[in-house]
């Protein structure tokens, strides 16, 4: 089958327009921002530095989000919104001991209640409070019954509907309830008792009649214990985390 000439000549014509058409990178310096994403690859971003554009890679894990968000230098965790849709990333990951990027929030190996936050590699082991367990979908610690594959919670291995005592507290215990724990207060005037696992009159060969008056039931226990994390286990010099977030203050490197 032959085409005329002039066919071709059309179809190329529209070809070429085509390609002229497809987006281009966008030049920061001519930008209010002076910052743009990477229109291939969501893990790189362009800055105008000294009135030329210079291209940058987010740190190993994080992609760009735009300047002045995300958590670092305009880069955030990728599963924070939609920022690699149509894209790719540029890097690899780039593993270490319970990070399978240098950044991020990762699901323990072993534990349905800890997970790990990942800042340059470094990894800090977190643990989720109040009967909840760590959600890998979410990144974040939720209810048991929201948590595929871990159900159960450990505090209720022994008794699905039982009572776990609470640390060394006086008047909080944990009961279970279908094997999720739900954190409770003893009435008024009564200690929870480690060997009957009830409320009983006290004194008990652990507690004595409460000096305080109880307060909100839910709230989360004076008493520390292995149940209940440190205010903020992070490595030394970073900032307390906001919710779901692992600051990184070093700047990413521009690309050669």
């Amino acid at each position: 089958m032959r085409f005329h000439p002039s066919i071709i000549f059309f179809v190329l014509l529209i070809f070429t327009q085509g390609l002229a058409q497809k987006e281009q990178q966008e030049d920061p310096c001519q930008t209010k921002a002076r910052v743009v994403g990477d229109i291939d690859y969501c893990d790189r971003y362009w800055e105008c530095i000294n009135g030329r554009p210079e291209l940058f890679d987010c740190p190993n894990g994080l992609v760009f989000a735009g300047k002045h968000r995300g958590v670092t230098e305009g880069c955030d965790y990728p599963w924070r919104a939609n920022y690699c849709d149509g894209k790719r990333q540029a890097n690899p990951p780039i593993g270490a001991e319970h990070c399978d990027w240098l950044y991020g929030i990762f699901g323990h190996e072993t534990s349905c209640t800890r997970y790990w936050t990942c800042w340059n590699g470094t990894s800090t082991e977190q643990l989720c409070i109040g009967g909840l367990l760590y959600n890998e979908r979410s990144r974040s610690c939720d209810w048991p019954e929201n948590v595929d594959g871990c159900q159960k919670h450990p505090l209720c291995n022994d008794d699905a509907n039982g009572n776990v005592p609470l640390g060394k507290s006086c008047n909080r215990y944990w009961q279970c309830q279908g094997g999720y724990p739900r954190l409770q207060r003893c009435p008024a005037m009564l200690v929870f008792d480690r060997r009957s696992l009830r409320c009983v009159v006290p004194p008990t060969e652990d507690c004595d009649v409460p000096t305080t008056p109880p307060t909100l039931d839910g709230e989360l226990p004076d008493d520390r214990n292995e149940q209940e994390p440190e205010e903020e286990n992070l490595p030394p010099g970073v900032p307390p985390l906001p919710s779901g977030a692992v600051p990184i203050p070093l700047r990413a490197r521009p690309r050669n």
